[in-house]
């Protein structure tokens, strides 16, 4: 009996001691989870073949403080630049291309403006209405002012300086 409660008590620990994870979700989910539950929408746009975007999920997004903050103010989604699928947003279908040896998605060029630059951070407002897209790999500390400013009102009203000469870390 005392060994089955040792057992279950490493089991226990084991378990809480997982490092908590980006809740990531589809891009078509958060919109969807939106529609009732509104609040802003972070999209992580990525490839396969992109070093620096590995790293990122690798370093950035496996840091306890980013993790928690985007969970708790972000639909989180994970969209491959290159992906297959269709996305309908907005009334719209968006497609693969492949044109020679280029190939997108057209959700993510258009996110991007064109810009095809991995990894790159896309933040949307909880109308659904994109607010900016920053482009490369962002460290956990820039990321977290970054996360802040997008998160509520302050893009509206602070200009970028002075978020940033005030900003508070958690890290």
């Amino acid at each position: 009996m005392k060994n089955i409660f040792l057992v279950a008590v490493f089991v226990l620990t084991a378990i809480t001691a997982k490092a908590q994870e980006v809740n990531w979700m589809s891009f078509e989910k958060a919109i969807e989870l939106n529609k009732t539950t509104p609040k802003p929408i972070l999209v992580d746009l990525y490839t396969d073949w992109c070093g620096w975007c590995k790293r990122m999920d690798a370093t950035t997004y496996k840091n306890e403080v980013i993790v928690k903050f985007i969970n708790d103010n972000y639909y989180a989604v994970k969209m491959d630049g290159e992906g297959k699928g269709d996305i309908t947003f907005k009334g719209k279908t968006f497609k693969f291309v492949q044109q020679g040896k280029s190939k997108y998605h057209q959700l993510a060029a258009t996110i991007m403006n064109g810009k095809m630059s991995y990894p790159s951070t896309a933040f949307f407002n909880a109308e659904e209405q994109l607010i900016q897209t920053v482009p490369g790999y962002l460290q956990k500390e820039r990321f977290e002012k970054i996360l802040s400013y997008f998160s509520g009102e302050a893009y509206k009203t602070t200009p970028w300086k002075d978020f940033e000469k005030n900003f508070k870390s958690s890290l």
